[in-house]
């Protein structure tokens, strides 16, 4: 009797206490995103005045290469990938300057016109703030990461205006196919709390209900099945052209401010050729999509090689706006190629990039559900996890570790991180070509024999 109530008293104070850190660093989060998405809203303004500013992309990439070089080597890497490392590696230990390079960093990119996301760096903003909790509190190792996974969700949450997709999001993003149920309880505080003190400071969020959603059919269900697979398609490409970016990149044996230069100035001279719509977060784009306008058939391919650019070519910030691109403009494009209403589709798409992307099938599908209203989400859900599947085990976030096999047919490393992992894979004899291929060479054996 005395253990059972031993260990309801600890798990009562246990409860109590990641609620009243979990808020703090909610309502901490919450103010950073609020500033620092005030800050790009304003800039964008700004720039937006005058048509020409893309222009400003070689002197905006050349002046994050040089902070990234001279200020804060160890922030290299886009924003997301940044703070999964810092969970995984270093207990969540984030040093405190990581935070004003971050902001200025993607400020600097996105005013001048590069193309790259919010999210990863209000994430990794929060990350930093409540790593700097953590020193105050005098946290280590379990503790310590459970605080920072708190600002991770609280960041996602708030920037996204999703609290629940968000919170979970900042969780499953962490591990491929596993989630940490330990800290669910303080993400979920986290995010809510930040996405609240975000929309009481005045921070607006996208909402766009879908009001039209075919009756269920056989042939329509098939239809999401087929934009599943297109969905993980096309999130297969964005990943591997980030990554031939970066091989590309790293090949070029020149200093870092030169190829900052030489990456404006390709994007200017794309610019010129296809137009401004892949430039900075590309809202308006999404937004059209998602409207069921049309949109270029090629957006959302020149997005992923915009992007490519910017986060090879010393540009820095996200990639879940610009996945949210990628997908709201491919669905479009497939609408007229399967004869499905484009808008729900650009939905559809919207989702299943991240959770291809970004491998979090269950964010994703939370987040259909929180944007678009319920009734999409048993299409949202389906085509968010066969693009997770098809997507294969690589990710836009590479410092993702790998919990789970995407086919036991694969022989894939448990516990490695994605970008470490041979996109080529050894398939095992138990699956059924190598049973095949066992049971030819015993039948030669045979043979010979005879």
């Amino acid at each position: 009797m005395k253990t059972r109530l031993k260990e309801e008293s600890v798990i009562l104070v246990s409860v109590v206490k990641w609620i009243v850190l979990a808020t703090i660093v909610g309502i901490i989060v919450g103010l950073s995103t609020t500033m620092f998405v005030s800050s790009l809203n304003w800039g964008a303004v700004l720039v937006n005045q005058y048509p020409l500013y893309f222009l400003l992309m070689p002197a905006g990439f050349l002046l994050s290469a040089i902070i990234i070089k001279y200020i804060f080597p160890a922030a290299e890497g886009h924003g997301g990938n940044s703070v999964i490392e810092a969970i995984h590696k270093r207990s969540g230990k984030i040093q405190a300057i990581a935070v004003p390079v971050e902001f200025l960093r993607t400020f600097v990119t996105l005013t001048s016109g590069g193309s790259a996301g919010k999210e990863g760096p209000s994430a990794q903003i929060g990350a930093g703030l409540a790593s700097i909790f953590a020193d105050f509190l005098r946290f280590e190792g379990a503790d310590r990461r459970k605080l920072v996974i708190c600002g991770i969700s609280g960041g996602f949450a708030s920037v996204f205006g999703t609290p629940l997709a968000g919170a979970i999001f900042g969780m499953e993003v962490l591990l491929v196919g596993s989630i940490r149920y330990d800290v669910l309880l303080p993400s979920f505080v986290a995010g809510i709390i930040s996405y609240q003190v975000s929309s009481w400071l005045g921070l607006t969020y996208f909402y766009h209900p879908i009001t039209f959603v075919p009756v269920f059919s056989e042939a329509f269900f098939v239809k999401v099945i087929i934009a599943g697979v297109f969905f993980g398609i096309a999130s297969f490409i964005f990943v591997e052209v980030l990554r031939l970016g970066k091989k590309v990149s790293s090949n070029l044996k020149i200093p870092l401010e030169l190829k900052a230069v030489l990456g404006g100035l390709l994007l200017v001279g794309i610019t010129y050729a296809a137009g401004r719509e892949y430039l900075g977060l590309g809202l308006d784009t999404i937004q059209a999509a998602l409207e069921g306008k049309d949109v270029p058939w090629h957006a959302f391919l020149l997005k992923s090689v915009f992007t490519s650019v910017t986060l090879s070519f010393g540009g820095h910030g996200g990639i879940g706006t610009p996945i949210f691109y990628v997908g709201a403009t491919a669905g479009s494009l497939l609408s007229k190629i399967i004869n499905v209403d484009p808008a729900m589709l650009s939905a559809i798409g919207f989702v299943s990039l991240l959770a291809g992307a970004a491998n979090t099938p269950i964010a994703a599908s939370i987040m259909a559900i929180e944007l678009f209203g319920p009734e999409i989400a048993p299409y949202a859900a389906v085509s968010c996890v066969i693009s997770f599947v098809i997507t294969g085990h690589r990710s836009a976030y590479p410092s993702q570790i790998l919990a789970v096999k995407k086919s036991s047919s694969l022989d894939v490393s448990l516990g490695d991180e994605l970008g470490n992992l041979n996109p080529e894979y050894r398939q095992r004899e138990k699956s059924l070509l190598g049973a095949v291929r066992h049971l030819w060479e015993l039948t030669g054996k045979v043979k010979n024999k005879k």
